[in-house]
């Protein structure tokens, strides 16, 4: 078998070798595109030959440097509107109908830098082969009838490409997300000598001044100070076992997720987890580095519409499935990812472009069958009721000026005592169990006014509708949540800027009904339905609607004071900035897929708010009770008028007024505030 895959890769290296000499051949307006193609697969083959020889470790620095700098320089913003990797440039340079299925095509080839880097000789053969048999039907056509080949043909190529090679990928998705093992990733991390920086660029990931600043700082802080960070991180993984009901003693693995520079407390987390008896699982997937182009990221999100069929569909889950199957024991043993986000870069605000693929409603619908279908498999083989996660964040350079200063409070954030704080949420809980619904109502121009109904205790006693929220598998403490009553969760819920999953927002509303969401509109784009378009495909992920799926309470004034201190309070991930606010999640509940299991609050009294109305379906129609998603969307104090209590007979109890937390019990929640404001 390697024999072969050797034979091929050295037949597709020879013709694309002698490409250039070609280009006569080829239709005018395409050979530009071509050679393109072909000087970047030129470049991987190199770059196989480098790691097969072991002459890339042998590299200075400087060389490996002006290397990565080879393999991503087109997509850099000063370049990218000329390469063929813009769909704007390919449509203006090749025509409307080629245009945007070579550019979809020429990421595609993109890709297979990470299987160079990972040993996946396969999966290389089988993109360069892909790019010599689309460049061979234009060749073909031109020589035979000085004309291109028809559209279909060359879609049917990319089709038949994605789904041949379906199996393989599927393989390697599902082993290497549940596996452990000594891969590429693993022993960069755990093995390299972190203080020669050349260890960066040996991942194939885009390696710039943000990953290089954050191992340089990292080597510099003692090992208290990273033992700290990595105990808080594996801590929070341990407890979300505990306070869930879990028994952590069923699972062998645990997935490590983090971002180039970070090795320092990876490898002190790897040691935490082994004390608790689990193998670290590090992939190429699980690592990763910032973005050299954000909007290339967002121009090629929906390149599958071009391929993705229910015929498709069926094939990818029917070989998901058999992967399962075939790692079923790893499956089991998996507890959970681990995860390190990182924050800092600039806000980004994505250009819409009419020449990106756009999936009309065929696409959308068939996309949340086959998400839908996908997590109820992967729940069979990883059950939710068993399984928990963590997640914590840190800032990068990118965050500005102030980095290391920024840096040490973030671990101070991350380090609060929980006790304090739980404490403190239990004073907001015992209001809240009292209430029937909660009203919510912006000031300072924010249009929020929204009325949240929760569910009724049948035993006061020994049942609560709110989770006391600590540092557990969200990192760091501060909030108490609910999954509200549909019916009769009702209003405008407006915020004047936020950034939701690496995107900006502005002036974004939501209006609900019943719980659902009705209608909803940003401030993004001049044209109106540009921006619901946005909404649709980035917040509801192109369901029709969502439930409020969440509304909790954030007290970290701490986190809300700091980020405006340093100003950055656009750059905070939704894993800090929901601590700083109410915040509302479209989607799924925090307990989707396990309402099943009884969870407690540390005072003993069982969370019986686990479910809704849509969630509840999964007994007689589970395809409907799910959406596969979960956004929060907060408040910040300053726009926060008035949180209210308000009982079944009409009393109201203030919990939050004018971003001032009312309750007695609760006076050093405000304290931050007061020293800033």
């Amino acid at each position: 078998m390697e024999e072969l895959l050797e034979e091929r890769l050295q037949l597709a290296e020879e013709r694309i070798s002698g490409m250039e000499m070609e280009k006569e051949e080829f239709p005018p307006d395409f050979c530009e595109y071509f050679e393109a193609a072909a000087r970047w697969f030129r470049l991987l083959f190199a770059a196989k030959k480098l790691l097969q020889s072991g002459e890339l470790l042998k590299l200075e620095r400087k060389a490996l440097e002006e290397l990565n700098q080879k393999y991503y320089e087109e997509l850099l913003p000063e370049n990218y509107g000329s390469s063929y990797a813009d769909p704007a440039c390919a449509v203006r340079r090749l025509g409307r109908e080629f245009g945007q299925l070579l550019s979809a095509l020429y990421a595609e080839y993109r890709q297979a830098l990470v299987s160079v880097y990972e040993g996946r000789q396969e999966e290389f053969a089988a993109a360069a082969e892909l790019f010599l048999e689309t460049a061979a039907a234009f060749r073909c056509a031109w020589e035979e009838e000085k004309a291109l080949p028809a559209y279909e043909d060359i879609r049917q190529i990319f089709y038949w490409y994605t789904s041949d090679y379906a199996d393989i990928r599927s393989e390697r998705q599902i082993y290497e997300k549940v596996t452990p093992g000594r891969t590429r990733a693993y022993c960069l991390a755990t093995e390299s000598d972190l203080t020669d920086l050349r260890y960066l660029y040996l991942y194939g990931k885009p390696v710039g001044q943000n990953e290089i600043k954050t191992a340089m700082f990292l080597n510099t802080l003692p090992e208290e100070t990273i033992r700290l960070m990595a105990d808080t991180f594996t801590e929070g993984y341990r407890l979300g076992f505990e306070v869930g009901n879990k028994d952590i003693g069923l699972k062998k693995s645990v997935s490590i997720h983090y971002n180039l520079g970070f090795e320092r407390v990876v490898r002190r987390a790897v040691e935490n987890f082994a004390a608790m008896g689990l193998e670290s699982v590090i992939c190429a997937e699980t690592c990763e580095a910032a973005p050299v182009n954000r909007q290339y990221l967002y121009d090629h999100k929906d390149d599958m519409a071009l391929l993705f069929d229910k015929q498709y569909a069926n094939r990818k889950l029917e070989t998901l499935n058999c992967a399962f199957e075939r790692n079923r024991d790893a499956a089991a043993g998996y507890g959970g990812p681990a995860v390190m986000e990182v924050f800092g870069e600039e806000p980004f605000a994505p250009a819409a472009k009419e020449e990106t693929v756009k999936g009309g409603e065929k696409y959308r619908k068939l996309m949340v069958e086959y998400t839908s279908s996908y997590r109820q498999m992967q729940a069979k083989f990883i059950r939710e009721e068993e399984r928990s996660f963590t997640i914590i964040a840190f800032p990068t350079p990118a965050i500005g000026e102030p980095f290391e200063e920024i840096f040490k409070e973030i671990i101070r954030i991350n380090t609060l005592d929980y006790r304090l704080y739980r404490r403190m949420q239990q004073t907001l809980i015992d209001i809240l169990d009292t209430a029937e619904y909660v009203e919510i109502k912006g000031m300072k121009g924010n249009r929020t006014d929204l009325k949240v109904r929760l569910c009724s205790l049948a035993d006061p006693q020994k049942e609560t509708k709110f989770e006391n929220c600590v540092a557990d598998v969200n990192i760091p403490v501060g909030e108490v949540f609910t999954s509200p009553v549909l019916k009769g969760t009702e209003g405008r819920l407006h915020v004047s800027r936020v950034f939701l999953n690496g995107l900006e927002y502005r002036d974004l509303e939501i209006v609900f009904q019943d719980g659902m969401v009705a209608d909803y509109s940003c401030g993004n784009f001049a044209d109106r339905e540009e921006g619901r378009r946005y909404i649709r495909d980035n917040v509801l992920f192109r369901h029709e609607t969502l439930p409020m799926g969440e509304f909790a309470i954030g007290t970290n004034t701490t986190a809300y004071v700091t980020a405006r201190k340093y100003d950055i309070g656009d750059r905070l991930p939704i894993l800090i900035a929901e601590k700083t606010g109410p915040h509302f999640a479209l989607g799924d509940t925090c307990y989707s897929q396990a309402e099943d299991v009884r969870v407690y609050n540390p005072d003993g009294k069982e969370i019986i708010a686990r479910d809704n109305e849509i969630s509840a379906l999964r007994k007689t129609d589970r395809g409907r009770a799910y959406f596969n998603c979960h956004t929060d969307i907060t408040i910040p104090y300053d726009e926060l008028g008035e949180l209210t209590a308000v009982k079944k007979d009409g009393s109201r109890m203030e919990i939050i007024k004018a971003g001032r937390f009312v309750p007695k019990g609760c006076e050093k929640l405000n304290e931050p505030l007061l020293k800033e404001f």
